[in-house]
């Protein structure tokens, strides 16, 4: 019972808008389907493998998640919102890992063994993220919304885009745009690392434009620097910066074509 209270507290740590214990238990699909969860994977040990199907076929009816009894489940975990979930048999799952809608834990393969990913501790996987094949997910990663993992990712790490792709490290900036290209990308409301490596033409445009400007400015500087040491009167032109107001109409229309 105190491990049920423990999970319950968790949740509520990790979901702002779950209010008391009591809301919690009645409200919430990841408790229910996590009650039929303990219930189906101990009759699945036990082999009374009919009864645990149907135990979560129940459950899936119930909550629109569908986790196979096999699966192996750690302490804590969260379901957030929960619709389209689905856990394969022979996916692991650490501790304190929190996923939320339309995530999947597939395989790629119908050979026997194991077939689906393991998430260690800690592990947030973004609505709508596709993780497929028998591989790990280090602890306290995040694999961002829509991602389609299919490899090994690394411990701290921050995966997006199709295929899934490393965007940080421990916190760190990981290869993809340089220091500049992401200060230029800020300042236009680009999210690079939200695009990176989707097949998205828009994005993948506006991401060559960056890679272009960038270019520019790196020969210009060059140029600069040759022409003042060929004449000593040359002045660098100031650029003018670029400011905050300059791109509020921006911010403003996509903010309007959001709602």
């Amino acid at each position: 019972m105190r491990g049920f209270i423990d999970e319950l507290r968790s949740i509520r740590e990790r979901d702002p808008a779950a209010g008391g214990l009591i809301g919690l238990f009645f409200l919430t699909p990841s408790v229910h389907v996590m009650l039929a969860y303990r219930l189906g994977h101990r009759l699945w040990r036990w082999r009374f493998k009919f009864l645990a199907r149907f135990t979560m076929q129940l459950a899936r009816w119930f909550t629109g998640i569908e986790i196979h009894p096999g699966a192996t489940i750690g302490k804590r975990f969260f379901i957030d919102h929960g619709m389209g979930i689905v856990i394969g048999e022979t996916a692991e799952i650490g501790d304190d890992v929190t996923v939320y809608q339309g995530v999947t834990l597939g395989g790629t393969s119908w050979q026997k063994g194991k077939r689906h990913p393991t998430l260690e501790d800690g592990v947030i996987v973004g609505a709508g993220a596709k993780v497929l094949g028998p591989f790990k997910v280090g602890k306290n990663a995040r694999i961002g919304s829509n991602a389609v993992v299919t490899k090994e990712v690394p411990e701290g790490a921050t995966v997006v885009g199709i295929p899934g792709r490393v965007v940080r490290l421990k916190g760190e900036r990981a290869q993809g745009f340089s220091t500049e290209q992401e200060e230029l990308a800020k300042r236009m409301g680009f999210d690079a690392y939200g695009v990176a490596e989707m097949p998205d033409i828009t994005a993948h445009a506006i991401k060559a434009l960056l890679d272009h400007v960038n270019a520019q400015d790196q020969r210009i500087d060059r140029m600069c620097a040759s022409l003042q040491k060929m004449d000593k009167s040359f002045t660098t032109p100031e650029m003018p910066d670029l400011k905050d107001e300059d791109f509020a109409v921006i911010e403003a229309s996509d903010q309007q074509n959001s709602v």
